[in-house]
């Protein structure tokens, strides 16, 4: 099992634009590709920050998410639509394994 843990910093003055868009991408990805992401916002450090979190059962089941993602214009758009949400080059991903 693995964990995949995408974060964002957003852009001064849109924490709310941050919120409804990672929402709404969740509630599309969950829609269209039956992924049940966890959206989070950090207690301490910076806290103009989102994350998105889900788990996978192998690195390999997340690929094959990302290519779809990736081939997918409404997607596309979606995050097009929002980058003046977030910080320019801020995302940040980790990827954890259970053990």
């Amino acid at each position: 099992m693995i964990t995949v843990i995408r974060s964002a910093a957003i852009a001064p003055g849109k924490t709310g634009d941050a919120i409804a868009f990672a929402h709404n991408i969740a509630k599309f990805l969950q829609q269209k590709y039956s992924v049940k992401l966890t959206i989070a916002m950090p207690i301490g450090g910076n806290p103009n920050r989102i994350a998105w979190l889900a788990t996978y059962a192998s690195v390999a089941d997340w690929e094959e998410l990302v290519a779809k993602m990736m081939a997918d214009p409404e997607y596309g758009a979606m995050i097009a639509a929002n980058s003046a949400t977030f910080n320019a080059g801020s995302v940040y991903d980790e990827i954890w394994r259970s053990i």
